[in-house]
């Protein structure tokens, strides 16, 4: 019963985090998951719920989406060379190094604008910039599952509507995390307990992500932006935290 509760309760916290910003299913999920399961399976769990959470954020943005269809191009087109080349650098480079790095950056950018009463405010085209960023996003995410860190920083100093910036986050994590699901299943990472433990978590996954999204739908479009800036501090202390934890 306490196994059942922690995979429900991280399932609960993970997709209301993700209905309500279209990322951070992981972010908030992985703390309850892996106190009864090991990392690989805890992650390839995650990465299940996150897309399946992610799809009914699809749909709430799905006409910015296919009126922005562009924009969103240029992030994910780049994107999926990244991740090939990420899984590639594996075996150059040491994963929890990376992640302390991008946790640190993640905080101090987070805490730095959380911190200021005005925002960044890119009003002007940056398809270079964009490119850059689906790609790098892409590349972490093949490296180091953090696929989400850049184009969230990235999409948070735009002056974007909430439903703009919402319809290049949200399709952008569910391709680059399905794709992650399907490198998963190929490594036969899930096996019968982690099928059983994705049946259990998949309804309140659902049930809480349509929540996140009801409060997303009251948000005005400044402080959805302060949302992004907030879930990116938290982000980066729970990523630093986390590896720490792990190094003790």
């Amino acid at each position: 019963m306490l196994e059942l509760a922690m995979i429900a309760g991280g399932a609960a916290a993970g997709g209301f985090v993700n209905g309500l910003a279209g990322f951070g299913t992981a972010l908030f999920a992985l703390g309850f998951f892996l106190q009864i399961m090991p990392p690989v399976q805890a992650v390839s769990i995650v990465v299940v719920l996150s897309v399946a959470a992610g799809l009914p954020g699809i749909w709430v943005v799905r006409n910015t989406m296919m009126a922005h269809r562009g924009r969103l191009m240029r992030f994910l087109l780049p994107a999926l060379f990244g991740i090939p080349l990420g899984i590639m650098a594996l075996s150059y480079l040491e994963p929890r190094a990376l992640k302390l790095v991008i946790g640190g950056f993640l905080l101090l950018y987070g805490g730095y604008f959380s911190l200021r009463r005005t925002l960044p405010n890119i009003e002007r085209a940056t398809p270079i910039t964009d490119t850059m960023i689906g790609f790098s996003g892409g590349l972490l995410g093949g490296a180091a599952s953090l696929s989400g860190a850049l184009p969230t920083m990235w999409c948070s100093m735009r002056d974007w509507p909430k439903a703009e910036t919402r319809a290049v986050l949200q399709p952008f994590n569910v391709v680059v995390l399905g794709l992650s699901a399907l490198l998963f299943a190929q490594r036969g990472a899930y096996t019968a307990e982690s099928l059983y433990y994705i049946a259990v978590a998949l309804p309140a996954t659902l049930l809480f992500a349509r929540l996140g999204i009801h409060v997303f739908h009251r948000l005005r479009d400044d402080q959805f932006r302060r949302l992004l800036i907030g879930l990116t501090f938290v982000s980066g202390a729970v990523l630093l935290l986390r590896e720490a934890v792990a190094l003790v």
